[in-house]
């Protein structure tokens, strides 16, 4: 609001401490003080210094001041004007000398800015609120400043116009930077090569940035290790680094910015390890190794330097690179970690796609090795059922018709799932369909498969449960012998008997030895070869269906006439009554045999 010839015009605002809300600030500020009759050029000076002193309030603020506003005050006489900016940051010491800082330094830039551009400014630090004060007076149209004055603001004016280069200079590379990333952007689509991609992009940021090399080190997948991916000139042999275990100290400039995730000039004076292999690659150079981040990530680095003028001594922790060509390096290796993420994610959809497919060929595969009509044996009905927990399993079933009235029950479960299973339940069929002539010993039968298989089966530490049942439907007599398997059970309207000969799953030992056991089948009884998929099938609570169960039903199965198909059928619904929205935990595999 506007005063009269005594008091002054005063204004005063406040924002949420929000970077955001400053430019709403800014255009009240600029309205008000312009009826107050500042001049256009004086308030764009005072635009800029209003921001760099908001921007400061705002970007230092800790947790607890977030929540307090940040409180603006303008007033204006015939004299001058005068802006406090209030703030809750910690605060800091106000330099007693204010300096142009060094191109590279990325702090102190906003300060000298108000300096030059305001006659006073000064830093009140308060306990629970700190006021910064600027002041400039009005320029008078008549008198003439004396020449000490005009020598005094011809070096304030260089230093400006010096600040505006630097400014002009960070626009532009910021500019080119843009650019390229968004032609980049378009690019990385249709370029399959990461590589050529990363070589383009990094050749061009050495335009943008005047470097003269870079070296591009990724961290591959899973590893402990840089490689290098990109580098400026190919034909150098660049060797691989180690990152060591945590704790343990940085041997390279490369394996330092890893290690510590933030970035390590260098210097063509600074004296490294002779095993430095920036330093051997490229004496008497200076620049940054940048780490690539993607998050907590660390994707690689980037190492980019040049040879420093003859005129210029780079003093130690100065860059050849300025403020913005830094900038511009780290706005390049945060877009690169994005294409690199970007492009292992698409390896791995690709990867994920043609695994899937190839476990889709061997599931088909595994279902043609299962028989989709078994054979039926006189005065007895066969039914069979086999489920994977995964696309391919390792559970087995098969039925060997002998002759007319004998046939040879298989059931097995390689230890494991997936692929590797599924090749050795194939392997188990071809080698029991081998020897016919063995089929009616089942322990002889399980003791020259063993023999075979053990010296794969050992070599990748796996091994297979199975259970061989030759049936007799004639003298309705059975001879079963075991390895390791589940008991095999037979069940009348008396009761359930299980049989469990002796023996050890196939691959533990190469001379193991099996036993045979002779069963006799009563009327009207119910033979089951199972896996331990059905005991152990898991309900929400994590509950098993149990061996206890699983005989239950069988016994209870006996009670009316029903063939194999149908006591199939009811045992699924059993099982899937039980697992409902639980899903499978492991294969599910039985025979049935009704007679």
């Amino acid at each position: 609001m506007q005063g009269n010839c005594s008091r002054p015009a005063a204004l005063r605002l406040t924002i949420p401490c929000e970077l955001p809300a400053v430019s709403t600030a800014i255009k009240s500020a600029r309205q008000f003080l312009a009826e107050q009759g500042w001049p256009a050029d004086e308030l764009i000076m005072f635009d800029h210094a209003l921001v760099e002193a908001c921007n400061n309030a705002i970007k230092y603020v800790g947790d607890e001041g977030r929540e307090q506003p940040v409180g603006i005050e303008v007033s204006s006489d015939a004299e001058q004007v005068e802006f406090r900016v209030r703030d809750h940051t910690p605060g800091f010491d106000w330099p007693k000398k204010m300096e142009l800082p060094r191109p590279d330094s990325e702090n102190g830039r906003g300060l000298y800015l108000i300096h030059s551009l305001m006659d006073h400014a000064g830093y009140l630090r308060g306990q629970s609120e700190n006021i910064l004060v600027m002041r400039k007076r009005r320029a008078s149209p008549i008198a003439a400043a004396p020449p000490s004055t005009n020598t005094s603001q011809i070096r304030r004016i260089a230093e400006q116009e010096r600040m505006i280069t630097d400014m002009v200079e960070e626009l532009s590379s910021c500019y080119e930077s843009l650019s390229a990333i968004f032609r980049y952007s378009t690019d990385a689509g249709r370029n399959g090569s990461l590589t050529e991609f990363a070589q383009r992009l990094l050749v061009d940021l050495l335009q943008i940035v005047g470097g003269e090399w870079f070296v591009l080190r990724l961290v591959p997948h899973n590893s402990s290790r840089m490689v290098v991916f990109a580098a400026s000139e190919p034909a150098q042999e660049w060797k691989q680094i180690f990152l060591p275990p945590a704790g343990h100290p940085a041997t390279s400039l490369e394996m330092k910015a890893a290690l510590n995730r933030e970035r390590v000039w260098f210097d063509h004076e600074e004296k490294t390890p002779a095993h430095e292999p920036l330093a051997r690659a490229r004496p008497g150079t200076a620049g940054v190794v940048y780490p690539i981040l993607l998050g907590e990530q660390l994707i690689g680095t980037l190492a980019l330097g040049k040879t420093p003028p003859r005129a210029v001594s780079i003093v130690r922790g100065q860059s050849v690179f300025t403020v913005a060509q830094t900038n511009v390096v780290n706005m390049f290796a945060d877009f690169l970690a994005i294409q690199i993420a970007n492009a292992r994610f698409q390896e791995e959809q690709v990867s994920r796609r043609l695994v899937t497919h190839e476990l889709e060929i061997a599931k088909n595969i595994q279902r043609s090795l299962l028989l989709t009509a078994l054979p039926q044996l006189p005065g007895f009905t066969l039914a069979a059922f086999c489920r994977s927990a995964r696309e391919v399993g390792g559970d087995f079933y098969d039925v060997l018709r002998i002759n007319e009235h004998s046939a040879l029950l298989v059931i097995a479960d390689v230890m494991g799932k997936g692929i590797p299973a599924a090749m050795f339940a194939a392997i188990l069929r071809s080698l029991l369909r081998a020897s016919p002539e063995l089929t009616p010993q089942p322990a002889a039968l399980l003791a020259r498969v063993n023999r075979l298989l053990f010296p794969e089966l050992s070599g990748v530490d796996m091994f297979i449960t199975a259970q061989l049942a030759f049936v007799d439907a004639k003298e309705r007599k059975l001879v079963t012998a075991s390895a390791g398997h589940c008991p095999l059970a037979v069940a009348d309207k008396y009761g359930v008997k299980t049989f469990s000969p002796e023996g050890m799953p196939l691959g533990i030992f190469a001379d193991t030895e099996f036993q045979d056991e002779i069963v006799d089948l009563p009327p009207d009884c119910r033979v089951m070869l199972y896996t331990d998929g059905l005991s152990d099938a898991c309900d929400v609570k994590r509950e098993y269906f149990s061996h206890e169960r699983l005989m239950k039903w069988l016994h209870d199965s006996t009670a009316k006439p029903r063939s194999a198909e149908q006591l199939k059928n009811a045992l699924l619904h059993e099982l899937d009554q039980h697992q409902l929205n639980a899903g499978l935990n492991d294969d599910q595999t039985f025979i049935i045999m009704a007679g």
